[in-house]
C-alpha cells in the first residue's frame, strides 16, 4: 500500500518479507501468491477491526481485492460503512476513514444504509458489480450478511436485463486500454482479458448465465494475480501497467525463464526472461478474453430466447459451402461431416466467420481442431481463396484469427505461426505483439486493395512482412551494427510460405521481394536527398516495376499504421509518396526527374531573407560557411525539431532550407523566431551565445553513437550516417563539428525511431582518405 508498506529491517521487500508494517502497528506480510494476498486481507481485516468500537446495527463490510481477500502489495482499499440507521455514524467514520488516509493507503469508502446500498446497486451495474464481492469485516455481521445475500439474489434476479448496460461500459473500457494479449506494455487490470474482465466473467457466473470460471480461466486469474503482486513489489508502488522497463525484474521475482531454444518449432530464437514473462501473460489474457467472449454469446441466446416467448429453437441458414448460421453462431453442414473432411475446410470456415463477423461455435472449433486433415503442400485452390478471403476480410479478419488460434487451428496452416505468436516487438513505436502486427497489418492493407494490381499479394505480402523478426542475426531495418535486417532475414521465409500455399514461381519471387523491400520506401524517403538523381536510380533498380511500386506503396502505409501513431506522420507521408511520385516517372520514361530549381523569392531582394510558412523555414543570407549550423541551432532554440535541411549556394547566395515539426507540441511565436534567425545569419555574438548554451545543456546519455559511410549514395556527394540517441539541438551540434572540420554539409536528413536517430549528412566532395573519414567521425562523435 502506497507508503504505508515500509522495508523490513534488511531492507527487503521481497518474497521473503514478514514484517511490513502498516502505520509502524499492524503487520502485512509481503510476497506473491495467493497465501500472501490472503495474509494481507486478514492483517488488513484485524487493523480496521480495532480501529473503534462497533455498536449494533453498523457493520464495516469490504469490498474490491479486499472483498475477495486479494489484496496486492500496494493496493488500495475499499469500504462501505453499513449501517441500520443509528446516530453517531458520521463520527463512526471518521475514527476509520482518517487512520486509513494516515497510514497513505488508497480509499474507497462510502456510508449507506442497506436500502441506499440495494438502490444504488440498482441504478448502476459497476456498483451492483462491486457488491458481489462483499464480504463482513467488523460489527454487525448479521447486517452484513442481509446485504451480501439480498444483492446476490438482486443480481441473479435482473443480470439479464443489466448485461447489455455491462456491456457497453466493458467495451469503451477495451476501447480505451487495448487488449492485454497483442499489447507490449498492457494494463494487467483494465486491458481486455485482464483482472477487471475477470470480476465480469464472475459476475456472469453468478448469474447462472455459463459456467464463465473454467479451471483454465481460474489458472489464468491466479497467474494475473502474480504478475500483479510481482509487478507492485518490484516498482515499490501501485503500478497495473506492465512497462518494459519492469518486465525483467517481474518475470525473476515470477521465478521465469525463456527456453534458450526451440527445436520443435525452427530455429533458435532471440530470448529474454521478460519475453518469457509477456508470453504467459499474453497466452493468459486470451483465456480470459476467449471466455467472456463464450458469455457474452451465451447471455445473447438467453436474452434472445426471452424475446421470443421462451422459444429457444434455433435459427439456421447457410452462408457457405459447408458452414451455416446456428442461433448466431457458424457451425458445419451436416453434409461436411462425412468420412474424409476437406483439408480446407477450416479455412473456409475462418472465411466464412470473418466476412459475415459472426463468431464460430465452440464445439465446432474442437471438431475441426480433432478432425479436420493437414493441408496437402502445395495447398487446393479452395484453401488459398479462403487465406486471401480471410485476410481480406476487413473487420471480421481479427475475431476470426483469434478464435482459431485459440484452438490451435492456425499453428495447422502456419507452422511458422508457433514462434511468432505472443513474441514481443523491442522497439518503442511498436504498441502490438508481432503475432497481432502481422494480422493488424493484412487488415490494413485490405484498405489499399483497390490501388494496386494485384491485391491478393499485397494482403499476404502484409501478413508476411515481418516473419523474419525474433531470429538469430536478426537486426531492425539496418540499424543494428552486424545484424542482419529482419527484411533480408525473412524474404526466403516469406517465399517458402508462398510456395507451400500453392502460387507459381513468379508471385511466390514477388512475395520474397516485398518482404525484403518492405522497409526501401520509407527508409530512402526520411534518410536521402529526394531530389539527387542516383536516390532515384538505386530505388528504381531495386523494385523494378510500377505494379510492384504501387504494392509497396500500400505495404508501407499499411505497416505503418498497424504499428502504432509514431510510425507514420504527415510529414513522413508526404515525403514517401513524393519518391513514389518520382520512381514512377523514372519506371515509365527511364529519366530521371530533374532537381527542382530553387525558391526564386530566396535568390532575390536584400539579404538575409526569412520566410517562415507552415512546417517550412527557409533562409537565405551573404554566403559564408557554417550557415545550415546557425539555422539548426537557432530552431534548436525554439524547440523545433528539423526533419530535413537543404544547403545550397545560388549567384553567392547561401540558401538554408528546413523542414520542421514543433518538439513539444506547442509552435514558437514566429515574430521571435523570425528576428532570432535574422540576427543569428548576420552573426549576432548574443544569439549564438544562447545557441550554444541550449546546446551543451542539452547533451544526454545514450547507447554508444555510431557513424556509418556510405560511398556512392549521392551524384556530388559522400553521405555520413549518424545513427545515435535523440537529443534536442543534437543537429546544431554536429552541423558545428563537420563546419568545423572542414567538411560542407550540403543536406541532412533526420529520421527519429522512437528514443534515437539516424541523422545523414551529404559531404560536398569525393570520397575522402581513411585519415580523413576517421577525424571526421571522431568530430562527430565528440559533438553527439
Amino acid at each position: 500500500m502506497t507508503s504505508l508498506i515500509k522495508r523490513n529491517a534488511s531492507g527487503s521487500t521481497g518474497d521473503g518479507d514478514a514484517n511490513l508494517l502498516i502505520n509502524g502497528v499492524v503487520g502485512v506480510p509481503g510476497g506473491i501468491g495467493e497465501g500472501a494476498r490472503g495474509a494481507r486481507a486478514e492483517a488488513f481485516d484485524r487493523w480496521l477491526g480495532g480501529l473503534s468500537a462497533w455498536p449494533e446495527g453498523v457493520a464495516l463490510v469490504a469490498v474490491g481485492g479486499l472483498g475477495r481477500r486479494q489484496c496486492a502489495p500496494y493496493g488500495d482499499l475499499d469500504l462501505v460503512l453499513l449501517h441500520a440507521g443509528v446516530g453517531g455514524v458520521d463520527e463512526l467514520a471518521s475514527k476509520i476513514w482518517y487512520p486509513v488516509w494516515d497510514a497513505g493507503v488508497r480509499l474507497d469508502h462510502s456510508v449507506r444504509t442497506l436500502a441506499e446500498a440495494l438502490s444504488v446497486a440498482r441504478d448502476d451495474v459497476k456498483v451492483a458489480l462491486g457488491l458481489l464481492d462483499a464480504r463482513f469485516v467488523a460489527g454487525d455481521r448479521e447486517l452484513a450478511d442481509t446485504l451480501v445475500r439480498t444483492a446476490t439474489d438482486h443480481w441473479r434476479r435482473t443480470a439479464v436485463r443489466q448485461l447489455p448496460g455491462l456491456r457497453e461500459i466493458t467495451t469503451a473500457r477495451w476501447q480505451a486500454h487495448g487488449e492485454l494479449a497483442f499489447l507490449l506494455e498492457g494494463d494487467l487490470k483494465e486491458a481486455a482479458g485482464g483482472l477487471r474482465d475477470v470480476g465480469i466473467l464472475r459476475a456472469i457466473a453468478t448469474a447462472g448465465v455459463t459456467d464463465a470460471l473454467r479451471p483454465a480461466v481460474r489458472a489464468a486469474h491466479l497467474r494475473l494475480l502474480d504478475t500483479r503482486d510481482a509487478l507492485h513489489e518490484q516498482a515499490g508502488r501501485r503500478v497495473d501497467r506492465l512497462v518494459a522497463q519492469e518486465r525483467d525484474g517481474v518475470a525473476a521475482r515470477l521465478g521465469l525463464r525463456q527456453p534458450q531454444s526451440d527445436a520443435a518449432h525452427g530455429p533458435e530464437v532471440v530470448v529474454r526472461d521478460g519475453d518469457a514473462l509477456l508470453r504467459r501473460v499474453a497466452g493468459d489474457a486470451r483465456s480470459v478474453s476467449h471466455a467472456l467472449d463464450d458469455a457474452w454469446r451465451s447471455a445473447d441466446r438467453l436474452r434472445s430466447g426471452r424475446r421470443r416467448g421462451g422459444d429457444l429453437r434455433p435459427v439456421r441458414r447457410p452462408v457457405a459451402r459447408d458452414v451455416v448460421e446456428h442461433d448466431g453462431e457458424l457451425v458445419l453442414a451436416r453434409t461436411a461431416i462425412g468420412a474424409r473432411p476437406d483439408p480446407s475446410l477450416s479455412l473456409r470456415m475462418a472465411a466464412a466467420a470473418a466476412t459475415t463477423r459472426l463468431p464460430i461455435a465452440r464445439a465446432t472449433c474442437e471438431w475441426l481442431a480433432a478432425y479436420c486433415p493437414p493441408l496437402p503442400s502445395p495447398w487446393p485452390v479452395e484453401a488459398r481463396a479462403a487465406l486471401i478471403t480471410l485476410l481480406g476480410a476487413g473487420p471480421g479478419l481479427v475475431p476470426a484469427w483469434e478464435t482459431c488460434d485459440r484452438y490451435g487451428l492456425i499453428d495447422g496452416w502456419l507452422p511458422e505461426w508457433t514462434r511468432l505468436r505472443s513474441l514481443p516487438q523491442h522497439n518503442p513505436v511498436h504498441r502490438y505483439t508481432l503475432d497481432r502486427h502481422l494480422v493488424q497489418t493484412a487488415y490494413e492493407a485490405g484498405r489499399h486493395t483497390r490501388e494496386v494490381d494485384r491485391p491478393d499479394l499485397l494482403l499476404l505480402g502484409a501478413f508476411l512482412h515481418d516473419i523474419g523478426k525474433g531470429l538469430p542475426g536478426e537486426g531492425v531495418a539496418g540499424r543494428a551494427g552486424g545484424a542482419a535486417d529482419h527484411s533480408i532475414v525473412g524474404a526466403p521465409l516469406a517465399e517458402a510460405v508462398a510456395a507451400r500455399i500453392g502460387l507459381p514461381g513468379t508471385e511466390v519471387a514477388l512475395i520474397g521481394t516485398l518482404v525484403r523491400l518492405h522497409l526501401l520506401l520509407p527508409d530512402v524517403a526520411t534518410r536521402r536527398d529526394l531530389s539527387d538523381p542516383v536516390t532515384i536510380a538505386r530505388v528504381a533498380e531495386q523494385v523494378g516495376d510500377p505494379a510492384t511500386l504501387d504494392l509497396l506503396h500500400a505495404l508501407v502505409r499499411a505497416d505503418a499504421a498497424a504499428t502504432g501513431p509514431a510510425a507514420w506522420s504527415d510529414w513522413k507521408g508526404r515525403l514517401v509518396a513524393e519518391l513514389v511520385t518520382r520512381v514512377r516517372t523514372a519506371l515509365d520514361t527511364g529519366v530521371l526527374p530533374a532537381p527542382p530549381a530553387p525558391d526564386p523569392a530566396l535568390v532575390a531582394g536584400p539579404l538575409p531573407v526569412v520566410h517562415l510558412t507552415g512546417d517550412r523555414v527557409a533562409v537565405a543570407a551573404a554566403d559564408r560557411r557554417g550557415l545550415l549550423a546557425t539555422v539548426a541551432g537557432c530552431l534548436a532554440l525554439h524547440r523545433l525539431e528539423v526533419l530535413s535541411a537543404d544547403a545550397s549556394t545560388v549567384d553567392g547566395r547561401a540558401l538554408v532550407e528546413c523542414r520542421v515539426q514543433p518538439r513539444y507540441g506547442l509552435p514558437p511565436d514566429p515574430i521571435a523566431l523570425g528576428g532570432d534567425l535574422r540576427r543569428a545569419v548576420a552573426g549576432d555574438v548574443s544569439v549564438t551565445r544562447r545557441l550554444r548554451g541550449r546546446a551543451l545543456a542539452a547533451r544526454g546519455s545514450g547507447a554508444a553513437p555510431r557513424v556509418v559511410w556510405h560511398r556512392e549514395a549521392a551524384t556530388d556527394a559522400v553521405l555520413l550516417e549518424l545513427r545515435a540517441a535523440d537529443a534536442a539541438g543534437l543537429l546544431y551540434r554536429v552541423t558545428c563539428a563537420l563546419d568545423e572540420a572542414g567538411a560542407q554539409v550540403r543536406a541532412a536528413r533526420i529520421c527519429t525511431l522512437g528514443g534515437d536517430v539516424v541523422d545523414a549528412f551529404y559531404l560536398v566532395g569525393g570520397w575522402p582518405p581513411d585519415d580523413e573519414r576517421a577525424r571526421l567521425e571522431a568530430a562527430v562523435l565528440a559533438a553527439v
